[in-house]
């Protein structure tokens, strides 16, 4: 194993724990497992959780009193429990044993990342100084996704006798993975059903409730050496275990395998899930076996997705990778799933889908362009939703919610909770309609990253133009202006929800949302004029469009309103009139002022009248294009933009704004890079330990960040790079920062699986290592360079 690839915690911290479940939860791409200790119940400590991709279900709750239905990711039956005893000769039985027990000792747990296991390593000591040393090996198998399997090996030290060991599966489950949701309906699973196989295989079955989705559990339990006759079996309606009993003598090893096969009704091929779960149980090979394959489907990913910097910054973009890789996997391609913002590790976000896939796609398109077509497959399976959701609002084509689940509604929670205050407040976030953006955004960028045009003239084309056709009716014109308009949205800073005091919602004009609407306007036109003409002409007919519409189309996207104020692209209409705040009190009297809405609505104010943001929402522009094609757009719209305008409007933002979302730090790291590199690590590194730091207070232990985490893979790939893949060459404007500019990354360019691009003291060295494959051509400025396939090339860069 390559060094630096290990995960570790020392000692057993209660407090430390769920958020350590977060960051060594195990997964496949099918499904997920917090890294909660087997031993140890759900509780303030623990909060053990299984998630599968794409099961999610419904439930009525009183909230305010209000009835509100809520579509939650489901935490399915626990595979996990597995306790133990110690059973010395001529004593009685011991307690259960467990981290929270005080016998513990010694702790520590390990992630190895390279291949895909968590390892924990415990020692505890009874009154009589006996001693018993426990070794658990966990895997959620990465060759097969149906498969999960623990090992775990007992050592005594100064006793003999047995260890009573107790394994199963507990249907008796809930959503109770996040604080501020405890109080909502949480019992997703019912009809739950348990039996047994044969003498060593368990099985559990139960289903969702309103969603209807059948789920099957099997578990084949046994042990080295286990007494003879010893063994049984304890059946409940929600629970099911077997109960081994293990010799064990100083200095030898007794060992407890337990394989767990998963199925759903959502899966493809399948007759039965508790039958294939069953078959699937009886027919795994045994641990080791088990284990070396897991390892095989590790290294093959590796080869994949390498992503290579030094020191401590590349060990956790390393775990970074794995959580990206574990979440959505080459398994991803063959579901009908989207990206979940917090990953498959927790319910926080309710395993939603948001626009979090804008930041992470740019990195999986270069390694895994069948994930991101497949991710794209949900975006479009979903879009008579998103035209549905349109018309219901009065517009035309369609409307994207903010919040995604399993068919395509809008899934935004109509209230939400602020801790801090104890109040229930509209929630008014649907109104973020830029998420439409973020999905054309995304079939244009891997249509072109993976050169799949016909993706981009058929579910990527129809997608396009009714996000197109959106904006189009969703833009009013203003005569005083001279302007269209888009009235009544949230753009992505997310605390501006309305004008101080207004009696509806939403605000005018937002920058981001209106130049990005001109954007994907301006790429559907282009994309009507480049279709055959017998796929335009198919489709223009299935969608009704006309020579008019588009002409409409060209005339919105050319006089788009972007508010402006002192020389500053303004957020949104109106915000230079609001007031400003003041940014050292407030962090002199709270700290920590990331969630500044909830602090200032606590104290009977609103972020609303104020210059605050909570995260980048401007400045995302500069995330979301190069410098020029986002000058473009401006001088598309008629208004000026230049270097000094840029640096300005950064310069505003960059002392206004909160940072209470993990994504808020990434996105001024990149746009710093290019505009203030002496700042940009400064919210690089902070990105970097977003979630291990868990820099949001608490949020991680609910679940990862996935678009924080795989945004700095792709600053690394892509913002230190300054790379586009154009139709016929890899185009490069690196930006390394000091403390980022040794570092190797590989990719797939089209129908090359491994051009490595590696920087170092001040210069690129580019690998095409398939001798059989077609040249590489790289544009570096003004050079061009061609790498034959088999070769090397060495390219001195600019001084930056």
């Amino acid at each position: 194993m390559p060094g630096g690839w290990t995960w570790s915690y020392e000692g057993y911290d209660p407090a430390a724990e769920r958020l350590r479940e977060s960051l060594c939860a195990l997964g496949n791409g099918y499904f997920m497992t917090r890294g909660a200790a087997s031993e140890s119940p759900p509780g303030p400590a623990h909060s053990p959780g299984t998630y599968a991709a794409g099961c999610y279900n419904r439930l009525v709750s009183n909230v305010a009193g209000r009835q509100v239905e809520n579509e939650d990711m489901v935490n399915l039956p626990n595979w996990l429990p597995l306790r133990y005893r110690m059973c010395p000769e001529g004593a009685a039985p011991g307690p259960w044993l467990s981290p929270d027990h005080p016998q513990l000792t010694e702790h520590r747990q390990s992630l190895d990342l390279w291949h895909g296991t968590l390892t924990r390593r415990s020692v505890f000591q009874d009154a009589e100084g006996r001693r018993l040393r426990v070794e658990q090996c966990r895997l959620v198998h990465m060759g097969d996704p149906h498969l999960a399997a623990l090992r775990t090996e007992f050592t005594p030290n100064g006793w003999s006798g047995t260890v009573e060991v107790e394994a199963g599966i507990d249907g008796d489950v809930r959503n109770t993975g996040v604080a501020r949701y405890r109080e909502l309906a949480n019992r997703h699973l019912t009809d739950t059903d348990t039996g047994t196989a044969r003498d060593d295989t368990l099985w559990l079955r139960c289903r969702t409730v309103d969603s209807d989705i059948r789920i099957a559990l099997a578990a084949r339990i046994t042990g080295t050496p286990e007494e003879a006759g010893t063994a049984r079996t304890a059946l409940s309606p929600q629970r099911v275990s077997r109960t081994l009993t293990l010799t064990v003598r100083p200095g030898r090893t007794a060992v407890a395998d337990k394989t767990v096969a998963l199925h759903t009704s959502r899966d493809p091929a399948i007759g039965n899930p508790l039958r294939a779960a069953v078959d699937d149980a009886l027919r795994a090979p045994e641990f080791p076996r088990l284990l070396e394959l897991h390892h095989r489907a590790w290294e093959q990913l590796w080869q994949r997705a390498q992503i290579d910097v030094p020191g401590k910054a590349g060990l956790i973009l390393r775990l970074h990778l794995f959580h990206v890789l574990q979440t959505l996997s080459p398994h991803t391609a063959g579901l009908d799933v989207g990206v979940p913002a917090r990953g498959l590790h927790g319910e926080a976000y309710r395993g939603h889908v948001f626009w979090d896939e804008l930041f992470v796609l740019p990195f999986v398109n270069l390694h895994f362009p069948e994930v991101s077509r497949a991710l794209l497959g949900y975006r479009h399976r979903r879009l008579p939703a998103a035209c549905q959701a349109a018309r219901e609002a009065g517009g035309a084509g369609a409307m994207y919610p903010w919040q995604s689940g399993s068919d395509g509604s809008e899934q935004t929670q109509r209230f939400h909770l602020n801790p801090r205050s104890g109040h229930w407040l509209p929630d008014h976030s649907r109104l973020q309609h830029h998420v439409g953006s973020a999905v054309a955004y995304n079939v244009w960028r891997y249509c072109h990253a993976a050169g799949d045009t016909e993706f981009l003239h058929n579910q990527g084309a129809e997608m396009l133009l009714q996000i197109a056709r959106f904006w189009a009716t969703k833009a009013q014109w203003d005569p005083a202006r001279g302007r269209y308009r888009i009235r009544g949205v949230v753009g992505p800073d997310e605390y501006h929800d309305g004008y101080p005091g207004a009696a509806e919602p939403g605000v005018d004009d937002n920058a981001y949302t209106n130049v990005t609407a001109a954007w994907v306007l301006m790429r559907a036109l282009e994309l009507c004029r480049e279709l055959p003409e017998a796929r335009r002409g198919l489709l223009f007919e299935q969608l009704q469009l006309t020579p008019d519409e588009r002409e409409r189309w060209d005339h919105v996207a050319h006089r788009l309103h972007v508010p402006y104020h002192r020389g500053i692209i303004s957020q949104f209409d109106g915000y230079a009139d609001l007031a400003e705040l003041d940014w050292p009190g407030y962090r002199k009297r709270y700290g920590d002022i990331r969630r500044l809405d909830r602090i200032l609505e606590a104290e009977g104010d609103s972020v609303n009248g104020y210059q605050a943001s909570k995260q980048a929402d401007v400045l995302m522009l500069g995330y979301l294009f190069p410098p020029d094609e986002l000058s473009g757009v401006f001088r598309q719209l008629g208004y000026a933009f230049d270097d000094e305008i840029w640096r300005t409007t950064v310069d505003h933002y960059l002392h206004r704004t909160s940072h209470g979302s993990t994504l808020s730090a990434l996105v001024h790291a990149w746009v710093l890079a290019r505009v203030r590199r002496a700042d940009a690590w400064t919210y690089c590194e902070e990105a970097l330990i977003g979630d291990v730091a868990d820099v949001q207070g608490g949020t991680t232990a609910e679940g990862i960040h996935l678009g924080a985490m795989a945004g700095t893979l792709d600053f690394v790939q892509r913002g230190m790079t300054g790379l586009e893949a154009g139709d016929h060459a890899l185009w490069l404007d690196p930006a390394p920062l000091p403390e980022l500019s040794t570092f190797r990354v590989r990719l797939r360019f089209r129908v090359h699986g491994d051009v490595e691009l590696r920087f170092h003291a001040g210069r690129l060295t580019v690998a095409v290592p398939d001798p059989d494959n077609t040249a590489v051509t790289v544009r570096l400025g003004s050079r061009t360079v061609t790498i034959p396939p088999g070769t090397t090339r060495s390219i001195g860069l600019p001084d930056v």
